[in-house]
């Protein structure tokens, strides 16, 4: 009989491994340097799973290299991604799993990014509701927070929090496992923790509680802020607030070992009075947060809110650039456009959706050239005909309950 909780040098039982496969094979992903995929994993399930869970029980296990991906960025250059093979990554989700039942419950309750029941709408929201109170941002950037995390201090936080030396044993080898490059070449990591693992953004979440969200509870407690990752947001009073406390920030990551990408940091005023010219909106997560005039019953009142940001609109514009030339029928076109409009409208449409009715607009700009192209009508004639679609069939496309043609 086998016994799925059988443990041996280290307390990992067969059932760790089999849910660790569950979750990593749930999400997906592509395969790592060895090729394996998951039907070829699927067709040899229990060797390779058994396999796996002896090496990691014992003791003997060693992560193979990850392979570098380098993906766009929205504010252009590329991110490059280090994709560890599935076998590793279940690996990793075992210790991820058995890790992050200790240290969630420590971490700072303005924390958001890669948290169970945590998600980048509530930080928005956070940030938008302080702004009310806090008429100054530090808006802040960390320059290449996942490539430069210091493995000696990410090992001490670790250590701070779980001292189960299995655990430091294979976060130590995850970390010091090197890069397979495109180009084919090997390179040793001598510092960072690769974007891609699924161990990484536990880890990365790690160091920031300590040198960052902990620091500030308790040297800067009333100072409220918002973070997603690497990417955070503090709220002041005053210009004069929000000048020391970025010197001060600045110093704690230096010590950290981290450091401030000077350009893309800033002070934002959104209704802060100032000799001196400051920024008067800043974006977080996709959203541009600015101050607006509102009418109230006692008048017009400068109020802050959450818009879609520029850059978003130009993202998600780039996905409907070619719209006109493709050669397919409405309902095709609907069909294949609808489940990227409705992940645009479910994230950007979460408080409100009128800010958006210019992205909307363009798009059905570019429907109407799909029509005068391929209907080969002119502007007036395709608008009709697009119209005449919409009475036929509001909801045949998702963005029409919004905006109509």
């Amino acid at each position: 009989m086998i016994d799925y909780y059988e443990t041996r040098s280290q307390p990992i039982t067969r059932v760790m491994v089999w849910q660790a496969y569950q979750n990593v094979k749930s999400n997906k992903g592509s395969s790592g340097i060895d090729d394996l995929d998951w039907d070829t994993l699927d067709h040899n399930l229990s060797s390779q799973l058994y396999k796996l869970w002896n090496r990691l029980s014992s003791g003997t296990y060693f992560p193979k290299p990850v392979k570098e991906v380098a993906i766009k960025k929205k504010s252009g250059g590329v991110r490059k991604l280090g994709i560890p093979t599935i076998l590793d990554r279940i690996a990793q989700e075992v210790v991820k799993t058995h890790l992050e039942r200790i240290v969630e419950p420590q971490f700072h309750d303005s924390s958001y990014g890669y948290r169970p029941k945590r998600n980048c709408h509530q930080a928005v929201e956070r940030a938008t509701q302080n702004v009310f109170t806090h008429h100054w941002v530090i808006d802040l950037d960390i320059k290449s927070f996942f490539d430069t995390i210091d493995h000696e201090l990410l090992m001490k936080a670790v250590k701070h929090y779980c001292a189960d030396k299995w655990v430091l044993l294979y976060v130590r080898r995850w970390l010091e496992t090197g890069i397979v490059q495109q180009d084919g070449n090997y390179v040793d990591r001598v510092s960072g923790t690769p974007q891609g693992g699924v161990i990484s953004p536990l880890l990365a979440n790690m160091f920031l509680h300590v040198s960052f969200d902990k620091w500030m509870e308790i040297h800067h407690p009333r100072k409220p802020f918002e973070r997603y990752a690497d990417d955070i947001v503090v709220h002041c009073k005053t210009e004069r607030q929000a000048i020391y406390l970025l010197k001060e920030i600045t110093q704690r990551l230096s010590y950290c070992k981290l450091s401030v990408q000077k350009e893309k940091t800033k002070i934002v005023s959104l209704r802060g009075a100032s000799e001196k010219k400051y920024k008067r909106s800043f974006d977080f997560l996709g959203f541009t947060i600015e101050p607006h005039w509102f009418r109230t019953k006692s008048g017009c009142q400068l109020m802050p809110r959450s818009v879609i940001s520029k850059k978003s609109v130009s993202s998600v514009l780039d996905k409907f650039k070619r719209v006109h030339k493709w050669r397919k029928s409405i309902e095709e076109l609907a069909k294949e456009l609808n489940p990227v409009i409705r992940g645009v409208i479910n994230y950007y449409c979460k408080f409100w959706s009128y800010h958006t009715q210019d992205l909307w607009n363009q798009l059905n700009k570019r429907l109407k050239k799909w029509v005068k192209w391929e209907k080969g009508l002119y502007k007036k004639a395709a608008l009709r005909w697009l119209r005449k679609k919409y009475e036929e069939r509001p909801n045949l496309f998702a963005h029409w309950k919004l905006v109509y043609p």
